[in-house]
């Protein structure tokens, strides 16, 4: 496993640095690494999407156990890295580029290196991607099982946030309905090279099986919690357009009060019409 002077000399040999726009804060505590690859339960032959590799440390580790790792990189210096370093093996694909597209879902050459199996993420991932990457494969994408990741502290509150809170929203619902959600640790910023601001998390979401919802009514849910969400200071009613909010639920009642389970119960009224 890399050491942060090995990381540190990889990049001087390619002329590389660490890029804060790509938010590139390599994770360098090699317990914290094996202690997430542990958590994911991972074996030889399983399917793994890492985003953001970085160097490849943690791809090393799922490669050394066995893994498939398909990881996506947008930065290109470093895929040039990765493939100079890890291109020779069989087991690893490296596709260049966002990991996600504009409408919402992962990018088509990810889609198309996963094909129809099953995978689990197992990523460092870059703070900006971590929001959206989450959303989006715990809605569209069902063939993730469940992602094992390192995130900003503040967005691993939100994905464990209760109703009532300052971090509640519409991440949380999502989260907390497609998956069973543990923090497994909190990592200070001197696990991590060069140093970000702010303390990070890593956190587990496995997939509930079986689900809560299927795909289809998950994205029409997704699309209902959007609206919900919209402006918390205003009563769902108002966000929603009902003239009335259905029976069992308070007339001045705000998205943010409402636990996920009875989201679910009020969106599946208002998407059946039994509201006014």
């Amino acid at each position: 496993m890399q050491t942060l002077r090995e990381i540190r000399g990889l990049l001087d040999a390619h002329g590389l640095r660490a890029q804060k726009r790509f938010g590139q804060n390599f994770l360098i505590d090699h317990n914290l690494i094996r202690r997430m690859v542990d958590a994911s339960g991972v074996a030889a032959g399983d399917l793994v999407l890492e985003v953001g590799p970085g160097t490849g440390t943690m791809t090393e580790e799922l490669l050394d156990r066995g893994c498939e790792v398909v990881a996506c990189e947008l930065d290109r210096g470093l895929c040039a890295l990765l493939r100079k370093r890890l291109g020779g093996c069989e087991r690893f694909r490296l596709i260049e580029g966002d990991c996600l597209a504009r409408d919402r879902t992962l990018s088509p050459a990810l889609q198309e290196a996963l094909g129809a199996r099953s995978f689990r993420v197992v990523a460092n991932l870059p703070y900006g991607a971590a929001s959206p990457l989450i959303a989006t494969l715990l809605v569209r994408h069902p063939a993730c099982s469940g992602l094992w990741v390192t995130i900003q502290k503040e967005v691993g509150e939100r994905l464990t946030a209760r109703p009532g809170t300052r971090a509640y929203g519409a991440l949380s619902v999502i989260a907390q309905i497609a998956c069973e959600v543990d923090r497994i640790a909190t990592l200070p910023p001197t696990c991590f090279w060069p140093r970000p601001e702010v303390t990070s998390a890593m956190v587990a979401l496995r997939r509930r099986v079986p689900p809560v919802l299927d795909p289809q009514a998950m994205e029409r849910f997704s699309g209902f919690l959007r609206r919900a969400f919209a402006h918390r200071r205003k009563q769902v009613r108002a966000l929603l357009g009902l003239a009335q909010m259905p029976a069992g639920f308070d007339p001045g009642v705000r998205s943010e009060a409402l636990a996920p389970e009875r989201l679910v119960h009020l969106w599946r009224l208002v998407d059946s019409g039994e509201s006014g």
